[in-house]
């Protein structure tokens, strides 16, 4: 019998139908289970039929693995599949959030809440083109991105990775799914995925659905809300991501009112794949299965049967793989689960391999390694990061702006915690799950570009935590950076919201005495005392900026004009969230969409 499957040139869903009828129970399950690196062995991957492998945050090959390093690894692991019966690539998936984060030397862009902020839909394709160069570089086929959450409450850890709490903004900011995937024909089928080619990645809408919209913005929490809202709010980004082409979605943690979205059957079959018509696989999070219980994983069957029956196909397991493949045969063989809902998921899964080009293209492309960290992507991270600085004050006295600063001024003194540190600059889900303080890849902290953007005779003094003697000093002005170390999801979440390591002090302490610049690297609204607000010169929004710290001085020495506009609402207090700017009582800070220019403070036209 001729293996279709294998015929580059057969209709995609003809090759689909072929394998499928080959397979036995044993590999459809076998593709249906995504595993972490650690645990696939050569026999794993040929005995198995394993159909995806992960990195989790920070697992890497080994420490600061280069991208020639990971697509070895990535290799290594392909050829094992390919050995086994009927030769089925494997997807290697990664957490490539905002740049390939995962490998050392990557080029690494602002979070989504910067780039919402900058509002442009152009710069999100761009940086999805980028980023998908250097996922391919490294032998990776599957960016778990973009996080499409309409971020409702500050106080939620993963708020970095909402582009805004406005609905409008994120849909504009998806158009990254056409930079990650490629340009889909005006043809297309609608809700069928779509990969261009070799440089493209496959993507992930992730978390649905209403993961941003939880009470008190706990990471994992409920939604509650009646399904109208949740359609108009928190859905209404998936369309836009189906639209596109997008080939994967990854099912969320939380509940909807009190629903767990992995065993939703309701909204991820009957509302995304029946009634939005999407045709790529739905993707369970790590471990998510395990929660559906309590104790987590107590009733593993149990877990397992309502979330394949509810509409999961491939599942993030992500070590004990043997134990899942046994538990999922037993329940199909026991008519738990329907045959036809295993042969629904691995359809999906692979129309995904077929689209994306794995049978004709299983391997790495080593022509894309020396794209890795180029310039052009550093100057795309740059400008990036130049587009989603928010001026939140100039000047004391509107008719006297503080900024731009003077470049050629005579001495000049930089403090506070985050003026030179490049991890802290980066966030969360860089080189590791949570990120790390230090110079933890390459790149540019603000300190190393105030210094290359001053005058010959400027004298630039750095005290991280400036001494009474260090402030005695003559200084021109001060630019003093503080903000949020690095976290992720539930280690994020914050009642309090203040800024982290006595920030508010350390500001009060220099603007006391030297005209400053506040700069605040933070991945959200953080508490603003008003006594800060009231002895700085200026203050800037500066988001997670990535790698590229020189795109903050092209803007504060006024190379360029601030563009950058709230993605969130500024609250004045905690007592105030979670916001609304539509309610009558809505008294924020800084409401959302504001954002002064050196052109006498007006706000940037939408």
């Amino acid at each position: 019998m001729d293996c279709i499957y294998k015929n580059p040139n057969a209709p995609i869903e003809d090759r689909v139908e072929d394998l499928l009828s080959r397979m036995t129970l044993h590999e459809k399950i076998g593709q249906m289970t995504q595993i972490e690196r650690t645990v696939a062995t050569p026999a794993a991957l040929r005995n198995f039929s394993i159909g995806s492998i992960l990195s989790a945050g920070g697992s890497a090959p080994f420490e600061k693995a280069l991208s020639a390093d990971w697509a070895d690894m990535v290799d290594g692991f392909q050829q094992a599949a390919l050995q086994s019966r009927l030769g089925i690539p494997l997807i290697y998936g990664v957490d490539a959030v905002h740049g390939n984060n995962n490998v050392y030397g990557a080029t690494i862009f602002p979070h989504n809440v910067g780039l919402g902020a900058t509002r442009d839909a152009d710069l999100a394709q761009r940086i999805g083109v980028a980023t998908a160069l250097e996922v391919r570089a490294s032998g990776v086929h599957y960016a778990f991105a973009p996080c499409v959450a309409v971020c409702k409450d500050p106080r939620w850890g993963r708020c970095y990775e909402s582009y805004s709490e406005d609905t409008d903004i994120v849909r504009k900011m998806t158009a990254i799914i056409t930079g990650l995937q490629g340009k889909p024909p005006v043809d297309h089928p609608k809700g069928y995925p779509f990969i261009a080619g070799r440089n493209n990645v496959i993507a992930c809408a992730k978390h649905f659905v209403g993961d941003g919209g939880t009470e008190k913005g706990i990471n994992e929490g409920n939604t509650v809300s009646s399904y109208e809202d949740l359609e108009s709010i928190h859905i209404a980004p998936y369309l836009d991501c189906i639209s596109q082409g997008v080939s994967t979605v990854m099912a969320s943690y939380s509940s909807w009112n009190g629903s767990k979205l992995h065993g939703d059957r309701f909204l991820l079959t009957e509302i995304l794949k029946d009634k939005l018509g999407f045709k790529g696989f739905v993707i369970s999070d790590w471990e998510a299965l395990d929660r559906l219980t309590e104790p987590r994983g107590s009733n593993y069957r149990y877990c397992i049967s309502t979330a394949v029956n509810a509409g999961i196909d491939m599942v993030m397991v992500p070590h004990r793989y043997k134990q899942f493949m046994e538990d999922l045969t037993f329940l199909v063989e026991s008519g738990e689960v329907p045959m036809s809902r295993i042969d629904d998921a691995v359809e999906r899964i692979l129309r995904v391999k077929f689209v994306s080009g794995l049978f004709e293209y299983p391997f790495s492309d080593r022509s894309l390694l020396d794209i890795v960290g180029c310039k052009l992507h550093r100057e795309l991270a740059r400008e990036a990061v130049r587009k989603s600085l928010v001026l939140l004050k100039n000047g004391k006295d509107p008719e006297n702006p503080f900024l731009p600063l003077d470049r050629t001024a005579k001495r000049i003194l930089v403090a506070g915690t985050h003026a030179d540190n490049l991890g802290y600059q980066c966030g969360g889900w860089t080189g590791t799950w949570f990120g790390a303080s230090g110079r933890i890849t390459i790149g540019t902290t603000i300190l190393d570009a105030i210094r290359e953007s001053v005058g010959g005779s400027t004298e630039v003094i750095y005290d991280q935590y400036p001494s009474t003697n260090s402030l005695a000093g003559q200084y021109s002005f001060a630019i003093v950076v503080v903000g949020e170390p690095p976290y992720a999801e539930t280690l994020g979440d914050s009642e309090g919201l203040v800024i982290p390591f006595n920030g508010n002090d350390i500001i009060i302490s220099v603007a006391e005495k030297i005209p400053t610049l506040a700069i605040l690297i933070s991945g959200r609204p953080l508490i603003l005392e008003p006594r800060v607000l009231e002895k700085v010169d200026a203050l800037v929004a500066a988001w997670l900026p990535g790698t590229e710290g020189r795109g903050m001085t092209d803007v504060v020495f006024g190379d360029f004009e601030f563009e950058g506009r709230l993605p969130m609402t500024w609250f004045r207090s905690t007592d105030q969230l979670s916001v609304n700017p539509r309610h009558n009582s809505y008294d924020p800070l800084f409401p959302l969409g504001f954002g002064l220019t050196y052109n006498k403070g007006k706000k940037p036209q939408e």
